[in-house]
This record gives structure tokens, sequence and C-alpha cells, in this order.
């Protein structure tokens, strides 16, 4: 049976709603970021800056994520600095860079990792924190998660976590001056410590962190 109908033949299209954002390819190469051995929060800062600088409408889709726990034992696998053949290093706090453009679309960009730079983040989940499931509850990963804007504004570091007591350094720093925010000189453990009742942004533990960020499209 024929039929008039434009509707038979002519595809509808999406409104603008259901249209997938084009993914912004953030940093060209992991060789071209700032990065300093040791220095994970200053890494991920110069990054988070990089994009305010390069790609301004992106940062509102950035975030600062620290990871650690109240014992700052934090197992991750594949990590360049792993010496066994998973890569398993026992951390007190590391930070990375997400990247959501929309819902079901999450990288994840961790200068630390063997893994692709970047790599979607249901891979970097399953091979950089696998399960709590198997762990002692003194190694359980928590996440704390700060817009991107609000880390460059706010964070401050002189770097005193990374000096021995004599005044050396345990790791060079990196050669640029320390980060400071208008009047504080230094708020890293606000960041590194796990209590949810304070410090910035807001803190998941690892199921929590998966549902927020690993949205499967439908």
């Amino acid at each position: 049976m024929a039929s008039d109908s434009k509707s038979d033949i002519i595809q509808q299209q999406r409104p603008d709603s259901q249209l997938k954002r084009i993914l912004i390819n953030l940093f060209p190469k992991h060789s071209d970021c700032s990065y300093v051995s040791c220095y994970c929060e200053e890494n991920v800062w110069q990054l988070c800056k990089d994009v305010l600088q390069r790609h301004p409408t992106e940062i509102q889709h950035c975030y600062a994520v620290f990871i650690s726990n109240p014992s700052r034992t934090v197992p991750l696998w594949r990590q360049r600095a792993g010496r066994d053949d998973d890569r398993l290093v026992i951390w007190d706090y590391h930070v990375i860079f997400l990247y959501q453009p929309e819902p079901e679309r999450c990288l994840v960009f961790d200068l630390d990792s063997e893994l692709p730079f970047p790599t979607y983040v249901h891979k970097y989940v399953t091979e950089t924190f696998r399960t709590d499931h198997i762990l002692k509850a003194d190694y359980f990963r928590y996440f704390r998660i700060i817009p991107a804007s609000e880390f460059i504004r706010d964070f401050s570091s002189d770097r005193r976590h990374m000096k021995r007591a004599d005044g050396s350094w345990i790791k060079p720093p990196p050669s640029y001056a320390p980060i400071s925010a208008a009047g504080c000189e230094h708020n890293l453990d606000e960041y590194i410590q796990m209590d949810s009742s304070k410090g910035p942004g807001h803190v998941l533990n690892l199921t929590q962190f998966v549902q927020r960020f690993y949205k499967p499209a439908t």
C-alpha cells in the first residue's frame, strides 16, 4: 500500500538536546603536559589551568579528583611507578583529571598511569581500582571531587609535605613557583583528608564514584 506521508520516507532528526557534543582533544600528547614525579596535585592543577586557557568553555566539564582514605594507603594498579607485573603502587594519595562533556562519556587523564592518555572511565576504574571487595577496610579508596575552576581558584601548596626534617627535598620540586591562592599558603591536607563533612568538593566511595561518572549509553 502506497503512502504519501513525508514522515514515512524522511528520517526524523533528533532534537538538539540528544545530539552528542564534540569530544575535544584537551591535551594532544602526554609528553606535552607539565609533569613532575610525585607532585600529582600540581600536575593536575596545571592541566586544569591549561584547559581554562585553551578551552575555556570546557572547564565546566572538568574535575580534579583526589584519591585517598583515612589511613592514607590507597592501592592503584597500572601505575608507572609500580615494580611488579600489575604495576601496583600503594600511594598515600593520588590525583587525577576527569573530563565529562556529557553524562555517558567521561575520560580520565592520569599522568602516572601506563594506560592510554586519556582512558575512558570504565576501563580506568577496572584496570586501576579493580574492586574494594578484595581489600581490607584500611585500603578502601575514597574520592574527593572538585570542579576544575574551583581547584584553580582555591588550591595552595608550599610543598612542605615533600621536605625532610632537615629541609632537604624528598623529591625535587617543580621549577615554577609554588601554587598559591589568595590569602592561603598551604591547604593540601584539606583536599587529601576524606571526611565528607568538611573540605572542598564532595567525597564519594568507589561505588558512588562509578555511579557518578560511568553512565552507559542507552
